[in-house]
């Protein structure tokens, strides 16, 4: 049976904040009537300015087993320059799609063409359940329409029967074996099978071990499938912490270090004045609101939100490029405004955001001093900005400053003396070979240092005062390429801070 949705116009519209949605027409199945399967298939043509998401009823009667969805759409020539047909896809249950995901049951974005749920198995992306009766709604989500429209097909198939036993996930501890207080590496924002990664999680915890990280944390696209595969990757040696990518159509954010199993809606957009709701949702279930790539230049990825709700940024993510050179001076701005505002200031990370090979897990990694190899203090010592950023387990740096009195502070913190006082501020940099150190304050770059030896090992101290600075922080880079520009990034700190609030 064949049915047509392609005037989306008739339909019921029906709208969240600002972001639309709209309801075509669906797909009805009748009772089984002793058929082990039955199939039915919609099409529908979805027009240059379609609404964010795109709602396809599904009338699901007693006695299903599985559902299963496959869907294509076209994929015509466009003018150079023109965005082309790109069709995400996702699955609510009977519960509805209002906004927080009650009925959430898996997206998978544009990175499969078919999918499934059971009571004890999904296609990854998905959250295994029953299959209850009721109406559920295949989620379309049209990332971008070319000229032509974008034409679809979807397809739904019914397998009846008895369903298997419920899965049961499994969570891996919060804790690891650490080494008390230390520096810890970690790599925050990863993909794996269960949204557009190409690894097992299986996969990733054997390249996290080879490069030296300590913890990671999970985030995939728009879905939690993933939490309850990694009990057996998790280990003494290895913290896994959960959470979520968070991709809206206005930016990207990483829930990260958030109770197992949380999911963070994203059907909104900035104009939408929903993102406070759902930064406090990461914050209650114990995680920390990270923007990812915010200036980055996919669509939809750059971030439009604002800073208000976020408890850190990724500054750096992947292999060194020119918009992360854009990152990191735009946050090197938000601490000129918190020294002159005196408010608190914004932490800054790196990730690698690995998808796949030759994506590299832990380039750049973050080093965070933490009281312990736990969820808690590594989310803490994240909060608080006592860590840096490197390209790999080879960097190592240790920073800080230095009053005349004895007094000291590390990353992340502050040296409250006056503001005449003399302060040395002193780096250690390991593993980094012809490098340069650039020592950045809020006047901007005050010191830069001769290239380090082919050991890659050695020490800089700078002489100033408070008034005359009131943070530094450390950049190493690699040699100039192009004058005026500077080199690749190898590693940067968070801030010591300068001077009595």
């Amino acid at each position: 049976m064949r049915e047509d949705a392609r005037d989306i116009g008739r339909r019921g519209l029906f709208v969240t904040g600002a972001a639309a949605a709209v309801t075509v027409a669906g797909v009805g199945f009748a009772a089984a009537d002793g058929a082990d399967r039955e199939t039915r298939t919609v099409r529908g043509t979805l027009p240059t300015g379609s609404p964010d998401f795109v709602y396809v009823p599904v009338e699901v009667p007693r006695g299903v087993r599985e559902l299963r969805v496959s869907y294509a759409y076209d994929r015509p020539a466009v003018p150079a320059g023109t965005a082309g047909n790109a069709l995400d896809i996702g699955l609510f249950d009977e519960r509805g799609t209002d906004l927080g995901g009650r009925g959430f049951r898996g997206w998978s974005g544009g990175a499969r063409s078919e999918f499934f749920v059971r009571a004890d198995d999904a296609t990854p992306g998905y959250l295994p359940g029953p299959v209850r009766p009721g109406t559920w709604h295949v989620a379309l989500g049209p990332y971008t329409v070319a000229p032509q429209g974008l034409a679809y097909e979807l397809t739904v198939t019914l397998s009846y029967g008895e369903p298997g036993a419920a899965a049961r996930p499994v969570y891996p501890p919060e804790r690891a074996r650490g080494r008390g207080r230390a520096w810890y590496r970690g790599d925050c924002h990863l993909h794996s099978v269960h949204s557009d990664g190409r690894r097992t999680p299986a996969e990733i915890g054997a390249l996290a071990r080879a490069a030296g990280l300590d913890f990671v944390n999970t985030s995939e696209h728009n879905t939690t499938s993933g939490h309850a595969h990694w009990a057996d990757v998790a280990g003494d040696d290895l913290l896994v912490l959960f959470g979520e990518e968070v991709t809206t159509r206005t930016g990207h954010v990483v829930a990260l270090g958030t109770d197992p199993g949380t999911f963070v809606d994203w059907r909104y957009r900035a104009r939408d004045d929903r993102f406070g709701r759902f930064a406090q949702r990461i914050r209650r279930a114990g995680g920390l609101v990270v923007p990812a790539h915010p200036h980055a230049t996919c669509v939809g990825c750059a971030w439009k939100f604002g800073f208000g709700e976020a408890d850190a940024v990724e500054v750096w993510n992947g292999p060194w490029t020119p918009d992360d050179e854009v990152a990191l001076a735009a946050w090197d701005a938000t601490l000129v405004a918190s020294v002159r505002d005196g408010r608190g200031w914004l932490p800054a990370m790196g990730s690698s955001d690995a998808h796949r090979d030759p994506d590299v897990v832990g380039l750049p990694q973050t080093v965070v001093l933490a009281d312990d190899l736990t969820r808690e203090a590594v989310l803490a010592g994240l909060r608080a900005g006592r860590s840096y950023v490197a390209q790999s387990r080879d960097v190592s740096l240790s920073f800080g400053a230095s009053g005349g009195r004895g007094e000291h502070a590390g990353i992340g913190e502050r040296l409250a003396v006056g503001r005449g006082t003399p302060v040395t501020v002193r780096l250690e940099v390991s593993g980094a070979p012809g490098c340069t150190v650039r020592l950045v304050t809020d006047q901007g770059v005050l010191f830069t240092g001769g290239p380090l030896p082919a050991s890659g090992t050695g020490t800089v101290e700078w002489r100033t005062t408070p008034a005359y600075a009131a943070y530094v922080r450390a950049e190493v880079r690699q040699a100039a390429t192009v004058p005026g520009v500077p080199g690749a990034l190898v590693a940067f700190t968070n801030p010591v801070f300068l001077g009595r609030d």
